[in-house]
């Protein structure tokens, strides 16, 4: 299993001259955001100096000036705000080239979004705080359907938004998403190669356009899911991917199709209860709940989703 062992193992490979790499560079966030438009656009002196005019003239910001003037687009500014923040925004190439099930990193300025950084906030607080041990959240779900690939994707999307390395792990070997919703490269390896003791070499991946997310699919789906989660592997492989990353998020199959989510639940340590608004049962929920509990399972709470 080639998990990333440190920051080294996956620097970005340099596209500088000897020479651009020797010269000083000033940070972005010491940059203005005219200096991080114009740097971006590739302004002329004489098209800076028109910015600079419509913006004395009409009472506004350097970047509304550069939009007013068709020699930026609302993108870029938002774009140099978030570099002045160290909030990781991709380019709207990037974005465009996301799933669009994606919302957080194809439309992070959305209410949906909001959501979404909301949770991150309130799981940071309850499971991944410095004071804690290293856990893995399983996502889990009453019925197939209920939203929990979704939910999964965008919450390891928001936490990869933060400093430090997230990984999601597809633990669903009955109906697999992950690898869809990622575009991850066509690889035959994955968690079901690990769990059957096959040589696996390169089972986790990197996003595109996520440059802190990393994936690990399941690869070729088994005839006997259940059987490879209750290996010991599995646990020893939690237990060794918890001291190489900063948050790991796990999706599940609905419980609904067997007892794979409680096994892998209970390696992880923890559980979010994801339900669909008029669509799950409360039986079903209150069965799984059950189930979570007699298993050690910490809940960490549960949300409702209303599509």
């Amino acid at each position: 299993m080639n998990a990333p062992h440190n920051h080294r193992q996956f620097a970005a490979t340099s596209v500088l001259s000897p020479a651009e790499e020797a010269a000083p560079t000033q940070p972005t966030s010491e940059m203005s955001i005219g200096e991080l438009i114009a740097k971006a656009n590739n302004l002329s002196v004489e098209q800076i100096e028109s910015i600079l005019t419509y913006q004395r003239e009409n009472g506004v910001r350097f970047g509304e000036a550069a939009v007013a003037l068709g020699l930026a687009n609302t993108d870029d500014v938002i774009w140099a705000l978030a570099q002045q923040f160290h909030y990781p925004y991709s380019s709207e190439t990037n974005r465009s080239s996301l799933d669009p099930e994606l919302v957080v990193g194809a439309q992070p300025f959305t209410e949906q979004a909001e959501s979404f950084r909301a949770i991150r906030s309130k799981l940071i607080m309850q499971l991944f705080s410095e004071e804690r041990p290293r856990h893995a959240l399983a996502i889990i779900s009453p019925e197939s359907g209920d939203g929990k690939t979704f939910f999964a994707a965008n919450i390891a999307v928001a936490f990869s938004q933060l400093p430090g390395r997230t990984l999601i792990i597809d633990a669903d070997m009955r109906n697999s998403r992950l690898h869809n919703l990622f575009k991850l490269k066509e690889h035959s390896s994955g968690l079901s190669s690990i769990l059957s003791g096959r040589a696996a070499s390169r089972v986790i991946q990197s996003v595109s356009g996520l440059p802190s997310l990393y994936v690990l699919p399941v690869g070729v789906v088994p005839p006997n899911p259940l059987e490879l989660l209750e290996r010991p592997a599995f646990g020893l492989m939690m237990r060794e991917l918890k001291t190489k990353f900063d948050r790991i998020i796990v999706d599940t199959p609905a419980m609904s199709s067997g007892a794979d989510a409680a096994v892998v639940a209970a390696r992880c340590g923890a559980a979010m209860v994801i339900a669909r608004r008029d669509a799950s049962r409360y039986s079903g929920a209150a069965e799984m709940i059950k189930t979570m509990r007699l298993a050690n399972v910490e809940l960490v709470g549960s949300v409702l989703n209303e599509y």
